[in-house]
């Protein structure tokens, strides 16, 4: 068995799971067992904040980061910031 956290955080507000799966579970069992309502609205997903595929195999002690979508492309904000000085 190992030991995972799946976590979804906004602005307001963040919900974690700590998950005990089998050995050579993937990033799309985690997030299923962890079962965080909003999670179908996130395009992407992080392990550790370096991003992964859902097939890919879990160790024990990682953490699954579901990535909610940008609201604010960070090219438009930069210029926007670069114009304001």
């Amino acid at each position: 068995m190992i030991r995972v956290e799946v976590v979804l955080a906004w602005p307001d507000r963040a919900e974690s799971r700590t998950l005990q799966l089998a050995e050579g579970a993937t990033v799309a069992d985690a997030i299923a067992a962890a079962a965080i309502n909003g999670h179908e609205g996130c395009p992407a997903v992080a392990v550790h904040g370096l991003l992964a595929k859902a097939g890919q195999v879990l160790h024990d002690g990682d953490r699954v980061e579901l990535l909610r979508p940008l609201q604010v492309d960070p090219k438009d904000n930069r210029r926007r910031r670069a114009r304001a000085r």
